[in-house]
């Protein structure tokens, strides 16, 4: 059985997209540490909702949702957790990014089949390219929790919030300047992180143009049969 099956009827990312982004509001208001493990929660739901909306095989499909049905109680008691310490929490971090990344691949496989531009296919490209940056901060948390000395440097204080606008910072290539990775690691996956941003763009989003030019010729060229 393939991996892939297709299907002719777009996915549907209205709801995921929403997902999103009552996740990021809430970890961007909200300070305390139970919101770290609730995003483990979140954005598990985030690759559900992907997977449900794209061409997977069903044996596939059965693989990932076991795989998120063991792992989201495990994870998300290893980040609640005082008693693990930074490792149980990076390890729930890690968890988040490689969800993501399942995520992502999921979603921009999906929009790269599709015929035509649609408003389901902007809602997976926007929702895509917001799960890039909060892999990358799932990452940078990780390797926080992992380094044991601080992630930013000049002592900048590390928490969900200053890793998720690192991260957007870096995916837009923005470069504000007020937070900077510290040591090499950290230096070495921002820089993958802006290439894979400017990757993104190139690619999903010339995608996504090009079938909408044609798209809009194939409904304004003049009809043959007509004269």
């Amino acid at each position: 059985m393939p991996l892939w099956q297709p299907q002719p009827a777009p996915g549907r990312y209205g709801a995921l997209l929403l997902v999103l982004i009552v996740g990021y509001l809430l970890s961007a208001f909200i300070t305390a540490h139970w919101v770290e493990s609730l995003q483990v929660v979140i954005f598990t739901v985030v690759m559900v909702l992907a997977l449900r909306s794209s061409s997977v095989s069903r044996r596939a499909v059965r693989a990932l949702l076991f795989v998120a049905v063991v792992g989201v109680p495990v994870f998300f008691a290893l980040s609640l957790s005082t008693a693990t310490g930074d490792v149980g929490t990076g390890i729930a971090n890690v968890w988040t990014g490689l969800v993501l990344l399942a995520a992502v691949v999921l979603i921009v496989h999906r929009v790269l089949t599709f015929g035509t531009v649609t408003l389901q296919s902007i809602f997976g490209a926007f929702s895509a390219y917001l799960i890039v940056g909060l892999m990358f901060a799932s990452f940078f948390a990780a390797m926080d929790h992992f380094g044991g000395g601080g992630f930013f440097a000049n002592g900048e204080h590390a928490n969900t919030q200053t890793f998720q606008y690192f991260s957007f910072t870096t995916l837009t290539t923005l470069g504000y300047g007020d937070f900077t990775a510290a040591g090499n690691s950290g230096r070495a996956v921002a820089v993958l992180e802006a290439l894979t941003g400017q990757v993104f763009l190139a690619t999903l989003v010339a995608r996504l143009v090009a079938a909408f030019r044609t798209s809009g010729d194939g409904q304004n060229a003049p009809d043959d049969r007509q004269g």
